[in-house]
């Protein structure tokens, strides 16, 4: 385990996961920017998630970590039998809809910035590019006397 800012931490594959599985520290070499980050786990997350030992495997117990394709084998065969998802639909596609929610949820860039990882607020607008937000309000609207 190492102690980090007050918190706790397992260290697992490349990832620091704070004791009570609520935050996971990603250094920067495992994403795009290159910065570290702190990035909470919601409830629902927590929830699949193993606690144990800090040389275990967050999502199996395992000592031996999943190997890197893992999560994309796993995907495929999800997307082989789901009736839901589209042809051409991808894990990265969620990442959009994570981005969609988060913005409605907030109703705040910067928020939504920071939780996608960008550097520049651009970025983060180019995923709400198809969003459509109502900004009128039918009493907005011009009146006929």
């Amino acid at each position: 385990m190492v102690a980090g800012k007050g918190n706790t931490f397992y260290k697992g594959v490349n990832k620091r996961v704070n004791c009570n599985l609520s935050q996971i520290h990603l250094s920067g070499h495992r994403n795009k920017s290159g910065r570290n980050r702190i990035v909470p786990v919601p409830v629902y997350i927590r929830e699949n998630l193993v606690k144990g030992e800090d040389s275990r495997n967050i999502f199996s117990g395992e000592l031996k970590p999943y190997n890197s394709d893992y999560f994309k084998s796993l995907w495929s065969k999800y997307k082989a039998q789901s009736k839901v998802l589209e042809e051409h639909q991808t894990l990265y596609s969620f990442r959009h809809t994570g981005a969609i929610d988060i913005f409605k949820r907030t109703g705040s860039l910067n928020k939504l910035q920071k939780a996608m990882g960008h550097s520049s607020l651009n970025v983060s607008l180019t995923y709400l590019r198809g969003l459509e937000v109502s900004e009128l309000q039918e009493e907005d609207m011009p009146m006929i006397s």
